[in-house]
């Protein structure tokens, strides 16, 4: 007899969530990566440097925002720099955590982005009820925030 706590309806209906996020993310990975790389630059690299756009943030405020590892944010970050589309700038609040953004040429390469970006928006929008689109995204907030008030630990090994 299994000691496995049956899963509710809304249990079921969320992995069903889960297992199409999942197929999004994969779907909405491989279309970033084609936008990006005519302006020479990886979905990755998109998704830091657009974190940052709108004001300078350290990195592991990056990781948090992107719900990414900090590693993986700082590695990405430091090739961003080597390659000259950011540049870390002092922290007033923390004397090691530097702030970080975008270059000039950053903000270019996101710029020449945004052809592509909008014209897969548009597209892929238009199938869809705009209604629809603005329920999902208010489901989504509220599902970002049901995970990161949750607080149950892993179950033992």
């Amino acid at each position: 007899m299994s000691d496995v706590e049956p899963r509710t309806e809304g249990g079921d209906v969320l992995t069903e969530v889960i297992m199409r996020t999942f197929r999004l993310y994969g779907g909405f990975l491989e279309a970033a990566e084609l936008m990006t790389k005519p302006v020479g630059l990886t979905a990755a690299w998109w998704q830091v440097l657009g974190a940052v756009l709108r004001q300078p943030l350290p990195v592991a405020g990056i990781a948090r925002e992107m719900s990414l590892t900090r590693q993986s944010v700082q590695r990405i970050a430091d090739l961003l720099v080597e390659k000259g589309l950011a540049e870390y700038l002092p922290n007033p609040a923390h004397k090691r955590a530097k702030l970080f953004r975008p270059t000039p040429a950053g903000h270019d390469a996101i710029s020449r982005l945004a052809e592509a970006q909008h014209a897969f928006t548009n597209r892929i929008s238009a199938q869809v009820d705009l209604e629809d689109l603005r329920t999902t995204s208010k489901v989504m907030q509220r599902l970002v925030e049901a995970l990161d008030a949750d607080e149950v630990s892993p179950p033992d090994a």
